[in-house]
Order: structure tokens, then C-alpha cells, then sequence
């Protein structure tokens, strides 16, 4: 049985950048380090980080913490995180992804835009996701959020709609979205001469479905790698399950159950952008060792 892992999967830029910061200065100052919220959605690298030194905290702790080292994880913050880093005496590692901040600074453009002209900013991504929050809070947290098309319900379809998506999103599900929004306009009697919208998506994500699904197709079984509460993780795992049935999504190789692998002549290993590869790896490693029982 061939066992392969897919060469485009693992960390994107921006998370790899957040890991290598927190390892960093882990390393230089030898004490603890807080991050605000996990780093990465996978558990595995969360807990290899806390051996390190790294403590994972959520907001209300953070408005306890005095003078000391704050990581933002690459997901970017909303503009209160920094006020209250000012008002703590708090030292901000700040590896907000470059992709997440420019769409942060075009969505607080788009606000500011649509305000004056009675408009609405609405956000397609997850609810309470580290991203989504700190795009919310460029618009004092009046966006409106959209997952399903039972969300738009919010929407005021006589008013002008700008659309941007949540970075990890499918670019699929976001299309999906804009045209369900322009049947609302249509059905509303409005113009879609005042609908904006922005595929905001990272191009290193999105390229990365064509990539999966291509990788998908040359392997009878596919085991993807990724943590269960990683957006990206759900987008992309259901691009490669649309294309491979005999696909499943695992944490860890722990999870592999003997009988997904029979008949298989050859085994692909994938994941999303916040799967580390030494995890790759030890999925991996787990495979080889049961080929002979399979």
C-alpha cells in the first residue's frame, strides 16, 4: 500500500508566521507567554506549544492581566483588544495574518462608506469566530453575519449590501451566498447596481480546493488531518469528500480505524491550514505500521 502526503497541505503563511513568533520568543525570554484564544485550531499543536510555555487565555481573562506578553494569533483582534493592552499595561505580540489585516482595514473602509449612505455590511463567515470578531468590531460590531440562507433574514434587501467573506471560507459556499442575496434584491424590488461584493477569500486557501480535490482522485482513501473546530478544516475536508467517499476527517492518528484501509492500494494524507505536518507525519507513520494486518 502507497502512503502519501499531499505536499500542498499544512500551515498557511499566516499561521506558520504566528507559531514561528510565539516559538520565538518562548525561546528568548524562557517565561510564559499568554495567547489570546488557541493559536491554531488543532488541538495537537496547542498542547505541543503549552509544554513550551505558551498559555491559552480567553478575553475575560485577558481583562485581568497586568504588564505582561500578549500573543494575537494570526486571526487578527477587533479595535478594543489594543485599547485595553493600552489601559493593562500589556505588550501585544501582534501576528495578525497581512491577509486578515488588509481585510480588516477594507471592511472599517466599507463601513465608514455604507453609514453615510445608509448601507449594511455583511460578513459570510462563522459566528463567534476569532476572525469574524475582529472583522466586526471595524464596524462597532454592526455587521450583519451570514452562514446559512436562513441568515439573511436580517438583511434589508432595499438597502445598499456590501458582502465580504471570512477568509477560510469556501469559495464555493461564498458564491452560493451572493447569488441567493441577489435573488433576495431581485424578489425585493431593488437594484443590484447597490450590491458590493467582495470575494475576500485567501488565495492560498482557495487554491488549495482545486489542489485537494485533484489529490483526492489519485488515492482510494483519504485521510484528512485537521483539528474539529478549524473552519477551514470543515471547508476543505468537504471538497475532498465530495470527490473521494472512502475520505475521513481525523485528529490524530489515534482515530484511524483499521478496516477504512482495506482493499486500499494507495492512502492519501491531507489537511487543512492549521495542520502542522510533523502530525501529517505521525498519520503517516500510523498507516505504514498496519499495512501488513490490512
Amino acid at each position: 500500500m502507497q502512503v502519501t502526503i499531499d505536499k500542498n497541505s499544512g500551515y498557511c503563511f499566516g499561521v506558520e508566521f504566528a507559531i514561528q513568533m510565539a516559538e520565538d520568543e518562548l525561546r528568548h525570554s524562557g517565561g510564559t507567554l499568554y495567547c489570546l484564544g488557541d493559536i491554531v485550531h488543532n488541538r495537537m499543536e496547542v498542547e505541543r506549544l503549552h509544554q513550551q510555555g505558551l498559555r491559552v487565555i480567553d478575553r475575560e481573562e485577558l481583562g485581568t492581566l497586568h504588564d505582561c506578553k500578549v500573543l494575537i494569533r494570526a486571526h487578527g483582534e477587533p479595535p478594543e483588544t489594543y485599547q485595553l493592552a493600552l489601559e493593562n499595561n500589556l505588550e501585544l505580540i501582534d501576528a495578525s495574518c497581512p491577509v486578515v489585516l488588509k481585510l480588516q482595514n477594507r471592511v472599517k473602509h466599507a463601513f465608514d462608506a455604507t453609514t453615510r449612505a445608509n448601507g449594511q455590511v455583511v460578513i459570510y463567515g462563522q459566528p463567534g469566530h476569532a476572525e469574524v470578531i475582529g472583522l466586526t468590531g471595524q464596524t462597532r460590531n454592526q455587521a450583519l453575519i451570514v452562514m446559512t440562507e436562513a441568515d439573511l433574514d436580517q438583511i434589508d434587501f432595499s438597502r445598499p449590501i456590501t458582502l465580504f467573506s471570512q477568509t477560510t471560507k469556501s469559495t464555493a459556499g461564498f458564491y452560493k451566498m451572493k447569488a441567493l442575496i441577489e435573488a433576495r434584491i431581485a424578489a425585493a424590488g431593488g437594484s443590484l447596481e447597490s450590491f458590493d461584493a467582495n470575494d475576500s477569500i485567501c488565495r492560498q486557501v482557495s487554491n488549495r480546493e482545486p489542489q485537494l480535490a485533484n489529490f483526492a482522485q489519485e488515492h482510494d482513501v483519504i485521510l484528512f488531518v485537521s483539528g474539529r473546530k478549524s473552519s477551514n478544516g470543515k471547508a476543505l475536508f468537504s471538497v475532498v469528500n465530495a470527490v473521494n467517499p472512502r475520505s475521513y476527517f481525523i485528529e490524530n492518528e489515534h482515530e484511524i480505524q483499521e478496516e477504512w484501509l482495506v482493499d486500499a492500494a494507495s492512502v492519501g494524507i491531507c489537511g487543512a491550514t492549521s495542520t502542522p505536518l510533523w502530525l501529517m507525519r505521525q498519520v503517516a507513520d500510523r498507516v505504514e505500521g498496519i499495512e501488513v494486518a490490512v
